[in-house]
């Protein structure tokens, strides 16, 4: 505009436009907004409105798996509770009765090391029922902490009424779970080789193991032959000099305890003689590893004299390296290999697994000389007070000192570790409680469920899952700790027998701790349930349950316990470690409990990492709060980033990448802020128009649209919900924002208000964003909510209690068709390159400044004369000229057929809509006008209108 005042006689035509309002705009304080929101919609009770919306509808279960209570939530915590938020929010927009309900893990080690900070340990300063007490009071601080952060994510559900595993209620269900896996026989006791962390002073389930790189002393120890002639018998050759069968170890220390060694029946062995500087020696190896062991041993050019099968030897007597008084057989063994070491195996059935299963068949001792601290007990044959590792040194020098030493050297492998104390466990042989695997076919059965009842996704996990559940020992769910939920048994103190009333006297348990909590077992005696003959002759266990138990459980105790839920579960949703962890914990549980798995789906999730690959870390400098997070992109932009990734994979994240979502998430806001802001003063009740009254471009969004809420509605129903951020971005850049928004500004702010042009725009708006506000809530909760309290008589209050919107249909057969219309905007990409090209080389200025002439063969130019004066808005210029195809006229373009021609319109521009066209300043009284704005000006519009 000049500063020029302008004359009194020039009307202002600007004023007539039809300019959008709407209050829906970008604000940068979207995160302090979103916090407004979630306190009025809780104090609205957001989740109970849900709930009520569907009574009586089919139920969709999601179970919870439990995160522990013990610290703040991080990213990885948020994509997970965000996933299962997208999922439950999109069933009840299917329609469904879909109850969330939260829970958390509240016993076990992490809770008892932090309390042990504050007020000390069991026995020391403080007594075990204080103790508990503090550990509870702490447990339900951390739920606090961390409810508030996941509501903050915008994640709905029954906050109020949550499951803890340390309810009274809840620690009883546990209690009776474990008493309904007993009764189906189950459990079993026995003295078995466990994971066994020195530091927890507790046996470790196979969940809470793994495996980093430890330096270890690799050994070589010769196990002498007792008696020469029995080997000579055995082999069929005279043997006369001293002859040792050589193991292979990386654990010295568990050498007092050894029982037996351990060979393969049909492997091939030799008996080798060599001289070393002990003189003349005989040696047993596997035929396949004599070189290697040699070269170990120094040794060169062993003199072969015998070659045998392992099964040969069975029985053979030897004499332990360490202890003078112990002779141990040669036994044979499956897990015998020759892949490394010697083929020969040092067997302690009180510090391994498959020692101990060998050992069962050939009835070997179980044996374990070490304490839970890791120190050998008085009662140890050898090195009785001192610490393993402090004794294997000596146990070395030892062995050297005796001649029994073949090799020595440092190594660097795979060990277990536990996973909270990051220190290398031992395996140990202890009284523990088990469910056996093989017993009442336990693995049978879930082999079977694995194989024919559960879906999993990513399929991928099938397999991963199968593998852990065919490969796994017994589970050892007895712990030796004070905060946990009890294993209420009685057990005869000779026979070790459970007392024949155990699922009774369990009940009785149960019934208390539903009162008390489990000091209502930890502070009573047998003879509280017992008669006193019984309390005379039975002991009580005082151990408690593995946390996995608890969560294990969760099936019975939870999702059969409360109305609002059903079981089996619809779906069980974790990160890929719970196939080793919480997946198959519960399915073990719930085989044990009532036969079948608790879960109709698996879904599995990966782990947050950094753009390298590497996991988050404080260490490594790429770790990055959640609050920081929330701070630059609001809880709707972290939904949208986890929603944008593919997270059946490791999930990236960085600056850069949360950069690129909230591009992502402005252009979707933007476009709901045009739609919106094109729906001022439209009442749909009004003035929305039938489908077959509107024009054909706004039909075919329409149409469009549908297309897209299919794919959207399938993908929330596959769970692929980044094929659902696609199509939502694809559609607000290419189809709305590249093509269609574009094309409906002049009819939007030129025609009149009230005229069927722009109510055709309108209607097709607000079925748009009818539409679209749905496809985005169960990602952008907070954002659709505002969107939809803008919709022009919209009937429900939340989004939240909306179903999918029914787009309408065109009944009329004529309409430009699909085909066509991707026709059409393929023309129009043609077109814009040419107009782009005009405009560097000065011939044009914008779209509305330029004519356009096309050239198009037969087929195309019926498709483009279809739209008469209508092309010309679609290709937003002032004028087109359509033409049979001519190769000479023209450019050619990217599509065969077709050839186009940009030149400056013929006219002058008009003052309101900026088209250029002949007419403009043709007609008295409307200075700077075309004719189609006079036909376009509101009623009452005169002279008296100034410019502003």
């Amino acid at each position: 505009m000049s500063d020029k005042q302008p004359s009194e006689n020039v009307v202002d035509y600007k004023a007539t436009l039809n300019l959008p309002q709407t209050d829906f705009a970008m604000k940068a304080n979207l995160a302090v907004r979103e916090a407004k929101w979630l306190d009025d919609w809780y104090a609205d009770d957001i989740y109970q409105q849900i709930r009520a919306s569907r009574i009586g509808k089919k139920k969709y279960i999601l179970h919870d798996g439990p995160p522990y209570a013990n610290g703040s939530i991080h990213l990885g915590h948020a994509v997970n509770k965000v996933l299962k938020d997208i999922i439950v929010k999109s069933r009840v927009m299917d329609g469904m009765d879909a109850p969330y309900v939260p829970g958390w893990d509240c016993h076990g080690l992490p809770i008892e090391l932090k309390v042990e900070e504050k007020i000390g340990k069991v026995g020391v300063k403080v007594d075990a029922t204080t103790f508990r007490k503090a550990c509870r009071e702490y447990a339900l601080s951390q739920v606090e902490l961390q409810k508030k952060d996941f509501k903050r994510l915008g994640v709905f559900g029954d906050w109020d009424n949550p499951y803890l595993t340390m309810n009274f209620k809840q620690e009883a269900d546990i209690v009776r779970s474990l008493a309904a896996i007993q009764k189906n026989g189950h459990i079993q006791p026995g003295l078995k080789p466990v994971n066994w962390c020195l530091d927890c002073g507790s046996a470790l389930a196979e969940a809470e193991v793994e495996y980093e790189d430890k330096k270890s002393d690799a050994i070589d120890v010769g196990f002498g032959v007792v008696d020469l002639a029995d080997l000579s018998a055995k082999l069929g050759v005279s043997v006369s000099t001293p002859t040792d069968i050589v193991i292979w170890t990386t654990t010295p220390w568990t050498l007092p305890a050894n029982q037996a060694v351990a060979l393969h029946a049909e492997l091939d062995y030799q008996l080798v003689e060599v001289e070393s500087d002990r003189g003349t020696h005989n040696l047993i190896l596997a035929k396949e590893l004599v070189a290697s062991a040699c070269e170990r041993y120094q040794l060169e050019h062993p003199k072969v004299l015998a070659d045998f099968t392992g099964d040969k030897i069975e029985h053979l007597l030897l004499q332990h390296p360490l202890i003078a008084e112990r002779q141990v057989p040669v036994i044979l063994g499956e897990h015998v290999t020759a892949g490394s070491g010697t083929g020969a195996v040092h067997t302690a059935p009180g510090h391994g697994v498959d020692d101990y299963k060998v050992g069962l068949q050939y009835r070997l001792a179980v044996d374990n000389p070490v304490g839970s601290n890791g120190v050998y007990l008085p009662t140890a044959p050898i090195f009785a007070g001192e610490h393993i590792y402090k004794a294997n040194p000596q146990i070395i020098e030892a062995l050297g000192a005796t001649g029994r030493l073949w090799a020595h050297k440092k190594i660097t492998h795979s060990y277990p570790h536990c996973w909270r104390h990051k220190t290398p466990i031992i395996f140990r042989a202890t009284p523990q409680w088990f469910i056996n695997m093989e017993q009442c076919a336990m693995r049978e059965t879930a082999l079977n469920e694995i194989e024919n009842n559960i879906e999993f996704i990513p399929d991928w996990g099938k397999n991963r899952m199968q593998s852990m559940v065919d490969g796994r020992p017994d589970w050892c769910i007895s712990r030796q700790r004070t905060w946990g939920v009890p294993i209420p048994f009685f057990v005869h103190k000779d026979t070790h027998e459970l007392h024949p009333r155990t699922p009774e006297l369990i009940e009785e348990v149960a019934k208390l701790i539903e009162q008390e909590g489990v000091d209502a077992w930890f502070n009573r005696d047998g003879k509280d349930f017992l008669s006193a003959e019984d309390a005379e002759q039975y002991n009580c266990v005082r151990d408690t349950l593995d946390v996995w138990f608890d969560s294990g459980t969760t099936h019975f105790a939870v999702l059969d316990q409360r109305d609002d839920l059903q079981s089996p579960a619809d779906l069980y949703l974790e990160g890929s470690d719970q196939h080793r962890g919480w997946f198959q914990t519960s399915l073990l549980a719930s085989i044990g409990v009532r036969g079948h798995a608790p879960y109709k789906s698996l879904l599995t999730h990966g782990f947050t990492v950094d753009e390298n690959g590497r996991k988050l870390s404080k260490s490594l400098g790429n770790y990055i709060p959640l609050e920081e997070i929330i701070k630059q992109l609001g809880a709707d932009g972290l939904r949208l980033y986890v929603a944008s990734s593919d997270y059946r994979y490791e999930i990236a994240a960085s600056k850069e990448i949360f950069n690129r979502v909230s591009d992502s998430y402005r252009r979707i806001r933007n476009t709901l802020r045009f739609m919106l802001a094109n729906l001022n003063g439209f009442v749909p009740s009004r003035d929305a128009l039938p489908m077959d009254e509107l024009i054909a471009l706004d039909q075919y969004i329409i149409q469009r649209a549908s297309e897209v809420q299919a794919t959207i509605r399938k993908a929330y129903d596959e769970m692929n919900f980044h094929v659902v951020t696609n199509a939502l971005t694809n559609f607000c850049i290419n189809d709305l924002g590249g093509f269609y928004l574009d094309i409906i500004k002049d009819r939007q702010y030129t025609t009149k208000a009230d005229s069927q042009a722009r109510r055709s725009a309108q209607t097709a708006l607000y079925h748009l964003v009818q539409a679209f506000v749905r496809w985005m809530s169960p990602i952008l909760s907070f954002t659709a909510q505002e969107a939809w309290e803008l919709i022009p008589e919209q009937a429900e209050k939340y989004v939240f209690t909306a179903e999918w919107y029914d787009l309408p249909k065109s009944t009329q057969h004529n309409l430009i068709s699909e085909s066509d219309w991707q026709a059409l905007i393929q023309v129009k990409s043609a077109v814009n390159k040419q107009i782009e090209a005009a405009r560097n080389a000065k011939l044009v200025g914008s779209n509305l400044s330029a004519k356009v002439d096309i050239w198009a063969d037969e087929a195309l130019k019926t498709i483009l004369d279809r739209l008469e004066n209508e092309l010309r808005f679609v290709l937003i210029t002032s004028q087109v000229a359509v033409h049979p195809f001519d190769a000479s006229q023209g450019e050619a373009t990217d599509i065969d057929g077709l050839r186009v021609a940009v030149s400056s319109a013929d006219g002058e521009k008009c003052v309101r809509c900026w088209h250029v066209l002949p007419d403009v300043n043709t007609h008295a009284g409307h200075e700077g006008l075309c004719s189609r704005c006079i036909i376009n000006l509101p009623s009452g519009t005169g002279e008296e209108r100034k410019y502003a």
